[in-house]
């Protein structure tokens, strides 16, 4: 397989076996799947069928119990604390549903944060934040505080947050969530902007309309995928 082919994302039996008093909660169970790279995924299921913790293994927030994790071509799913810290915040971009801005910092230090831990110089800083503002069309609002935002103007920021780093990988977990329909349909159209331009996704949603708009669908119930299917 050439490097150009390699999937960015390689699951080869992933599991996670969470252990609470004396129960056992198999959350992701023996998940195999591959997501080429440039792929609008969403990841689909009834609640508590295993999306987030899925998302969570893949954006390396946690660590499988078994299986193995490929990223782009790197084995990853045995990597120390350090390490997952430094793939994270190199190669993936994440989008949660609340947010997670630091309500004393401005809009354009929120997105400028995380690129100050690859020492990377101040100049190339203030260039991506611009054009990561530009992006979203949020550059008017760069000195502002979160709190002076509506919920919808501070998706668009964690969304130029996460894009700003450039990463290898956007993952989106319910980022609709707490916006009302207008707004979830602006943040939705810049999803849609990203992948044509070349971003790789992954999505969880419970909204079938959103669903639809990703190229495919990985259905998970009880821990483990039960279907997939593209979309036009």
């Amino acid at each position: 397989m050439q490097a150009s082919d390699t999937p960015i994302i390689r699951l080869e039996g992933v599991k996670k076996v969470f252990h609470t008093d004396e129960v056992e909660t198999h959350a992701v169970a023996d998940v195999r799947c591959e997501i080429p790279r440039g792929q609008y995924v969403c990841i689909a299921g009834p609640s508590g069928s295993g999306k987030t913790t899925l998302l969570s293994l893949i954006g390396l927030l946690d660590t499988p119990t078994a299986g193995t994790y490929l990223l782009d071509g790197r084995e990853v799913s045995r990597l120390s604390a350090t390490q997952r810290a430094r793939v994270r915040n190199e190669r993936i971009g994440f989008v949660f549903q609340s947010f997670n801005l630091i309500g004393d910092l401005t809009v354009a230090e929120n997105i400028e944060l995380p690129l100050t831990y690859r020492a990377m110089p101040a100049a190339e800083r203030r260039r991506r934040v611009e054009s990561a503002l530009e992006r979203v069309g949020m550059s008017h609002r760069a000195r502002h505080l979160p709190a002076q935002l509506s919920g919808g103007q501070q998706q668009r920021v964690a969304v130029a947050r996460a894009v700003a780093g450039e990463p290898l990988l956007l993952l989106a977990d319910e980022p609709t969530g707490n916006l009302d329909s207008r707004n979830g349909d602006a943040v939705m159209g810049l999803l849609r902007e990203l992948h044509r331009s070349g971003t790789t996704i992954v999505m969880v949603t419970h909204n079938p309309e959103y669903a639809r708009q990703a190229e495919r669908t990985i259905h998970l119930f009880d821990g483990r995928v039960v279907e997939e299917g593209g979309h036009a």
